[in-house]
């Protein structure tokens, strides 16, 4: 089976475990132990987060305690197919608009360069390979940022969304760490 078959069948069954838990109550946890690996990333003055679309566990809470730390957040922005993503600066009080692929983003604000990506994902493994939507859009950001500066890169999602073994080609990028609301899986 060619990988591509394979990733898209694990889209199928991540989607549908994601679904599964979403909106159960466990965002709140998953933001507790968020801000605790987060902590450990003390250098970091500029972190990248996401608006939340369809059931992905949301990081906002975590943005604005983050934002009242002085850090400086930001929020991922399309560009185009086969672009890398463009990290536009957010705050709890911008005007927020709509993006493509139906997550907000905001109206304006100065783009920045990320030291730690939080990133959304449909699966990941104990080895700290992710499952996206498909796109390879966080897979080129993480390969322009990490050539200009080092770039921690955090998957954000529910324990559910574990997976045995994503299957994986060359591009996809390692994270460093993997929160869920039960667990802290740092790499």
């Amino acid at each position: 089976m060619s990988i591509a078959k394979k990733k898209t069948e694990a889209r199928t069954k991540a989607f549908a475990a994601r679904k599964a838990v979403f909106d159960t109550g466990l965002d709140q946890d998953a933001n507790r132990n968020l801000i605790g690996q987060l902590a450990l990333y003390r250098d970091a003055q500029i972190i990248s987060a996401y608006m939340p679309i369809r059931t992905e566990v949301s990081p906002i809470a975590t943005m604005t305690i983050l934002h009242g730390q002085d850090k400086r957040i930001c929020v991922p922005v399309i560009q185009g197919n086969g672009q890398p993503l463009l990290f536009q600066e957010w705050t709890p009080d911008v005007e927020m608009i709509d993006g493509p692929f139906g997550a907000s983003v905001p109206a304006s604000g100065e783009f920045l360069e990320p030291d730690v990506l939080i990133t959304p994902l449909l699966a990941f493994d104990r080895k700290g390979y992710r499952l996206g939507y498909g796109g390879g859009f966080y897979d080129r950001s993480f390969a322009e940022l990490s050539a200009k500066k080092p770039v921690i890169g955090v998957g954000f999602a529910y324990s559910a969304q574990e997976v045995k073994r994503v299957p994986t080609e060359k591009t996809d990028h390692r994270l460093n760490a993997i929160v869920t609301e039960a667990d802290v899986i740092r790499l």
